[in-house]
């Protein structure tokens, strides 16, 4: 008998803080190049949940498999050769020069005392060509704008040649053209074998670079599926609380239409 075991799986995970359930009941699965995108409003759990799936947080109770093995049964090493994971924000505390950032991402394949070698050098100047950011290997990382920083980091994360990419709300910190840059990036990514599971507060990112989509509230998923089948004016409505219309361009993508509430405020 063939077992299909997927790339990627949650089984039933809940997790707790202090007492308080932050999430439970989460469950889904995703294979090579697929793009997972969760979606809901703040304080839903949504970073929580990031931080468990590799490996920062352990989980109260259910599964969480890569390859068919438990995360709890891998140490962080080997964890870290499987996921590649960008926080919301990092702070770089010291004038390091683009590359040596990048080179960081070997640490999984280094003891203490190793210095990387020309493989890891040839490694993390092919990460910084695929962002084509290669023309930065020599500033220092402080210098840098705030897209040009979540791209080195992210050529600092391929340099672990991860399978699969865990990024929390990438876009949050980047201007309307460097959101649509990474996303484009995300998109590119997965067409070449790379897993990723994205947070993100912007439905309209689920259509321009997901083939799944989870809507998070109220501490588990409402629905989950297509972008087409998932991100539909009424989940939208349940999971932010206002009237959403959804809007196809000429080129058949959707966007998001937030409405007015009318609220009326006593000033």
């Amino acid at each position: 008998m063939v077992i299909d075991t997927k790339l990627f799986e949650v089984k039933n995970i809940a997790f707790s803080y202090d007492g308080e359930e932050i999430f439970s009941n989460i469950s889904f699965s995703i294979d090579k190049g697929d793009v997972l995108c969760i979606l809901g409003p703040n304080g839903t759990g949504k970073t929580t949940l990031i931080k468990c799936l590799n490996g920062l947080h352990e989980i109260d109770s259910g599964e969480i498999l890569i390859n068919g093995k438990n995360i709890k049964k891998l140490s962080f090493k080997e964890i870290s050769k499987h996921i590649g994971y960008i926080p919301q924000s990092h702070v770089p505390s010291f004038p390091f020069k683009v590359l040596d950032v990048v080179l960081m991402g070997r640490a999984p394949y280094l003891n203490l005392t190793d210095s990387p070698k020309k493989e890891d050098v040839d490694i993390a100047l092919k990460s910084l060509r695929t962002l084509g950011i290669e023309y930065l290997k020599d500033k220092e990382y402080t210098n840098l704008s705030g897209g040009e920083r979540q791209l080195v980091f992210l050529a600092r994360i391929l340099c672990q040649q991860p399978d699969i990419l865990i990024l929390d709300e990438p876009t949050s910190h980047l201007d309307f053209g460097n959101q649509i840059k990474l996303l484009e990036i995300i998109d590119n990514l997965s067409k070449s074998g790379l897993s990723i599971i994205m947070s993100s507060h912007f439905p309209d990112h689920a259509f321009l670079s997901s083939n799944k989509v989870a809507i998070m509230k109220n501490k588990r998923f409402i629905d989950f599926g297509t972008p087409d089948d998932v991100v539909t004016e009424s989940n939208l409505k349940k999971a932010y609380s206002i009237d959403v219309k959804l809007i196809e361009l000429d080129d058949k993508r959707k966007v998001c239409v937030p409405l007015k509430t009318n609220l009326e405020l006593d000033l």
